[in-house]
């Protein structure tokens, strides 16, 4: 069964719709699931609070405890670029930020260090640095290829050979420039915790490509996510819980809309 794509402003929006309508499937379970994100880097009063709604939950239910911004800080580190800038802070991530990260011994890394240390033969390869550099080029060229920017996170010699949980979900991303330069996303996973995952996932994605914007002198523009498997999971808690979240939450995001202070 495939769903309709799910069309959003936000990614608070994004998130509560993809939520409730894959829960609302057989298992709380679906495959090919497509959300569009219009402004993934939209912030209002209403999308704070919807986070700080979820953040209580994830706290006071899941295993890991981990926050919104925590997972979206595996996509992106958004402290580490503010406090030391490009392209400083790819070395202080690599060098300090990283090693600091608990992790277990079968731990395969983090999306941020799979894009700026992607494993190569001939070692760590800062990838995102180099689609960069390639599209700032081809922009201040004054006609950019629009088409050729691809940033893969799956490693098939490397993950292949660790344990099939645990790996990474977010396996490719694709940037492209529309007709207008404004910066599309195409972000493909494997598999998808909604509830854990899906809001930070985002949020982490919007500011990636914010970064890569501001980089290359272009505008954002629309994020699409394809979870080629998706689930609904309770993070710990009961259905009855998670559905009293799902009720908050739209009930947040049927306030007016507030821009939110930097």
């Amino acid at each position: 069964m495939f769903l309709p794509r799910i069309p959003r402003r936000s990614p608070a929006e994004a998130w509560l719709a993809a939520s409730q309508a894959v829960h609302a499937l057989p298992g709380h379970e679906g495959h090919h699931v497509v959300i569009d994100i219009a402004e993934p880097v939209l912030e209002t009063v209403t999308d704070r609070a919807v986070v700080a709604d979820v953040d209580e939950y994830l706290k006071a239910h899941t295993e890991t405890g981990f926050l919104v911004r925590t997972v979206a800080n595996t996509i992106f580190p958004q402290a580490t670029y503010e406090d030391h800038g490009y392209p400083d802070f790819y070395k202080v991530y690599t060098d300090k930020v990283f090693p600091r990260l608990k992790r277990s011994p079968r731990d395969w890394g983090r999306y941020f260090e799979r894009m700026v240390a992607f494993p190569t033969d001939g070692g760590p390869d800062n990838l995102l640095d180099k689609l960069v550099r390639k599209m700032k080029r081809h922009v201040e060229g004054g006609s950019p290829f629009r088409n050729i920017y691809e940033l893969p996170i799956y490693n098939p010699v490397k993950d292949a050979e660790g344990s099939p949980r645990g790996g990474q979900c977010l396996s490719f991303m694709s940037f492209k420039l529309d007709r207008d330069r404004r910066l599309l996303l195409s972000a493909v996973y494997r598999n998808h915790y909604y509830t854990e995952k899906l809001l930070g996932n985002i949020i982490g994605l919007g500011r990636l490509m914010q970064f890569v914007a501001d980089q290359a002198k272009v505008s954002v523009g629309e994020l699409s996510i394809l979870s080629t498997h998706a689930e609904v999971d309770t993070g710990g808690a009961t259905q009855a819980e998670l559905k009293a979240l799902h009720a908050r939450c739209a009930a947040l995001l049927a306030r007016p809309d507030v821009a939110a202070a930097a």
